[in-house]
């Protein structure tokens, strides 16, 4: 007899919705369009391809990332990153832009016929991998936030940017400058826009519980 109570009462109690719980989340999106010019980046030969033409790969620099100003309570206790790609293909870093969390590992792999050498100089992250050729790969991890330029030391008109983000809340656009963030607490944020090494502007948002926000960035 006291079983077919507790079972019942068990049974309700677990279907009760349970209090205190987080707001459901909602989301950013829009679109960023860049109108301004980007010239073409310069272009140093190398003996190596004299007779030879090749046609490098040309970097998307209108690819923008768009992320949280300031990110929400408890958004910084997650440390272990993924581990990610940044190809070295037809003398150009691919992608251009990469955007990771800090803890991630980026692995640099040579895609190219000649030799490369990887190196930066920026503050969170310096590192110079040295000369590798083709079909191998050497790493990094990446444990402090903040915006790391990639060059290459034999081909100078080689660079890209890898951001490093203690949050997750920040996405790249895609070919049409479309970003989507999900999974954002209800708040108010301030929503940045940073194209090809600046932040081009800061927007406010207002994230109402499980709805989606809208804001779009004109880069001059």
């Amino acid at each position: 007899m006291v079983l077919s109570r507790v079972v019942p009462a068990l049974a309700a109690l677990l279907l009760a919705p349970a209090t205190g719980a987080a707001p459901p989340p909602g989301s950013i999106s829009g679109r960023v369009q860049v109108l301004r010019e980007l010239g073409p980046i310069a272009r140093r030969p190398s003996v190596a391809e004299l007779g030879t033409p090749r046609t490098p790969e040309v970097p998307d620099r209108r690819q923008s990332v768009v992320y949280l100003e300031t990110a929400p309570q408890r958004a910084f206790e997650e440390h272990a990153g993924p581990r990610v790609r940044l190809d070295q293909r037809n003398e150009a870093f691919v992608p251009y832009v990469l955007a990771v969390t800090v803890g991630t590992t980026v692995d640099f792999t040579n895609s190219d016929r000649t030799y490369h050498n990887v190196f930066s100089l920026s503050k969170p992250r310096r590192f110079d991998l040295g000369r590798y050729g083709r079909g191998r790969s050497k790493a990094v991890r990446f444990d402090q936030p903040g915006v790391v330029r990639v060059f290459c030391d034999i081909h100078s008109h080689m660079s890209a940017f890898i951001l490093v983000f203690a949050h997750r809340f920040f996405a790249i656009t895609d070919a049409e400058g479309r970003y989507r963030i999900d999974g954002v607490p209800p708040g108010t944020y301030g929503v940045v826009a940073w194209n090809d090494g600046r932040e081009r502007e800061v927007r406010t948002v207002r994230v109402n519980e499980g709805e989606a926000a809208e804001v779009d960035f004109v880069v001059r």
